[in-house]
């Protein structure tokens, strides 16, 4: 199975990070990356921006290649 972009696996994180930013980077293993998606983002929704983090992270997500 492939595990490059547009694998299964990728568009399964892609569609986490839609629901919560940082979660496609979390099964993927990125620890870091989702911590950091998951703050900004939540710090920008308060000036109502967060939306830019959120999309980052589903285009993220989708085209990591482990």
């Amino acid at each position: 199975m492939s595990t490059g972009q547009g694998s299964a696996g990728n568009v399964i994180a892609a569609l986490c990070s839609l629901v919560v930013p940082g979660l496609g980077q979390l099964l993927q293993a990125r620890l870091l990356k989702a911590i950091i998606m998951f703050v900004l983002c939540a710090i920008l929704w308060f000036f109502m921006l967060g939306w830019i983090i959120h999309i980052w992270s589903v285009i993220d997500a989708a085209m990591f290649k482990s």
